[in-house]
């Protein structure tokens, strides 16, 4: 589900500022640019690097792939292929090896690129060889003992090894390089949280703060609340969260749990289940916490419905699951 944090996957951040052969243009003053000017290697490049921070990577794969035809001897061309190619969602392992030859041949050409040997420490720790990873953080580092994204990818390999409190400590020196890198804030937050203690409502405020109609953003701050008790707060959280995208039907959901859970009052729960429900048919979580509430009614005919809803979509849900057999 998208809005929630309960794991993580490996976090690559895209280093795509700075000022380049076209300027200090908006991203829709590059995409127009883009249409007057089609084959233009650096509003090529500038573009794909504007798709890739905004995730969109079809759109970024389409220009790193031209600009590479156009010039493969161009460093920021094959940055921005490898760039995509590895950090892609659906990557496979043979495009990580891909974008591993692409930052070799670019580090090779420049040992003090610092955007590459990172790029270059994404791969090994996908591949897991966090060695050879650490080996090109650090040869960053020695370069730019400041930057961001090597101290940000040196806590995501902690994670994964399982060394939390190293993991913090890299993610604290990141903000500390950027204090408005809010997907830091989000990153400690989250391990925070994990741990069951409440400073992690300080970090993902401070994320907030700095990403103030990020739907991700605000889930995690209201949902850090409403674990910790503070149900008044997130309840205005949830309903700012689906005014900013009001795709975001777990924010409906959340105010439904804290109206049956926490105040008793199940005829609100049931009228923000049945909201998400019509926003969202295949929300299994909501179909389920409906399914208690008419249980809860003595309704069971429409809680069976309830809860062969959510079976429906997720056959192996296991609450409604269980309710189900209990009930009949």
């Amino acid at each position: 589900m998208k809005y929630l944090y309960g794991s993580f996957l490996l976090i690559q951040l895209l280093a795509c500022t700075g000022k380049n052969e076209t300027g200090n243009y908006t991203p829709k003053d590059i995409d127009s640019l883009l249409a007057q000017f089609p084959d233009s290697l650096p509003i090529i490049i500038r573009h794909g690097e504007e798709k890739l921070k905004q995730f969109d990577f079809d759109k970024a794969l389409q220009d790193g792939a031209k600009a590479f035809r156009l010039d493969s001897n161009n460093q920021d061309a094959r940055l921005l292929y490898a760039n995509v190619l590895n950090n892609r969602p659906n990557r496979s392992s043979k495009e990580v090896f891909i974008a591993q030859r692409h930052y070799q041949t670019l580090v090779k050409k420049n040992p003090k690129n610092t955007k590459a040997l990172i790029g270059l420490a994404s791969t090994y720790s996908q591949q897991m060889d966090f060695d050879k990873s650490f080996e090109y953080i650090n040869q960053a580092l020695r370069i730019d003992q400041k930057n961001r994204d090597a101290y940000t990818l040196k806590g995501t390999n902690y994670l994964i090894l399982g060394k939390i409190d190293r993991a913090k400590s890299s993610y604290e020196t990141a903000v500390q390089q950027d204090p408005k890198f809010f997907e830091a804030y989000l990153m400690l937050g989250t391990l925070y949280q994990q741990e069951e203690n409440v400073v992690c409502i300080e970090y993902f405020t401070t994320a907030a703060k700095l990403q103030p109609k990020n739907p991700d953003v605000l889930f995690a701050l209201a949902y850090a609340k409403q674990l910790f008790g503070d149900y008044q707060s997130a309840l205005p959280i949830y309903r700012k969260m689906f005014r900013v995208d009001t795709t975001a039907v777990m924010a409906l959901n959340q105010i439904g749990v804290i109206k049956q859970y926490n105040y008793n009052d199940i005829d609100s729960a049931m009228y923000y289940y049945n909201s998400a429900i019509t926003s969202e048919p295949r929300l299994v979580e909501a179909w389920h916490n409906l399914g208690t509430c008419w249980e809860s009614k003595g309704d069971i005919t429409r809680a069976l419905q309830s809860y062969a809803k959510a079976l429906k979509y997720n056959p192996d849900y296991l609450p409604s699951k269980e309710r189900a057999e209990k009930l009949r």
